[in-house]
């Protein structure tokens, strides 16, 4: 990928390890608890980790609290739907899963603000305009997560995912970063309409 970086990006790295490491230390005594209740719901291991791909597609490994029951057949819990309990979507509507991420963002593996990373299945079926969501560090939250959640089509996600890559800046990521404080708090967006989550991305390159 061609290099695109602009000033502000020194910077934001900078931004993203301190109010990682300020973030962990304060949050500390919640992770915790969270892990504690993650145990006791969902057994182990508490944390769900996944390899996922980030700026220029490297891929890294992303950390989250498990929000979902093993996968069992036997029992019937295939789709997500099926796997995601009461205590999975308290956690997910929260955004307490995402937590453990802030060792991704301290690592340098992912930023707080920015497009956030996705299946490593999906790289493929990426237009060469999406795949630009890949020229930036993924993040914790980002424009589309500020602007509806999962409530968005996957084609407005990207163009949005695009937009934050030709606009970031300080001021758009102090504003991205007010509009998901609301979002959570409003707990608007949390899943599409009909999906625990969100539908799967069938590509639509070429």
């Amino acid at each position: 990928m061609a290099d695109r970086s602009r000033p502000y990006d020194a910077l934001k790295r900078v931004l993203d390890a301190v109010s990682a490491t300020v973030a962990l230390i304060v949050l500390s005594p919640i992770m915790l608890i969270v892990a504690a209740l993650v145990a006791a719901n969902l057994g182990r291991p508490v944390l769900f980790s996944q390899e996922r791909p980030g700026k220029d597609e490297r891929i890294f490994t992303l950390r989250k609290f498990r929000s979902m029951r093993d996968l069992d057949e036997a029992k019937g819990l295939v789709t997500d739907e099926q796997r995601l309990t009461r205590f999975g979507k308290a956690l997910r509507s929260t955004s307490l899963d995402e937590l453990p991420s802030l060792w991704n963002v301290l690592r340098g593996d992912m930023s707080v603000v920015g497009p956030r990373p996705l299946l490593t299945s999906y790289l493929p079926l990426y237009s060469p305009e999406q795949a630009r969501r890949h020229e930036v560090r993924s993040g914790i939250t980002g424009l589309a997560q500020a602007s509806g959640r999962n409530a968005l089509t996957w084609e407005d996600k990207f163009v949005l995912d695009v937009r934050y890559v030709d606009s970031r800046s300080f001021a758009l990521d102090a504003r991205i970063l007010f509009d998901t404080v609301k979002s959570v708090v409003s707990r608007e967006g949390v899943s599409a309409e009909g999906q625990a989550t969100m539908s799967k991305f069938e590509g639509n390159a070429g």
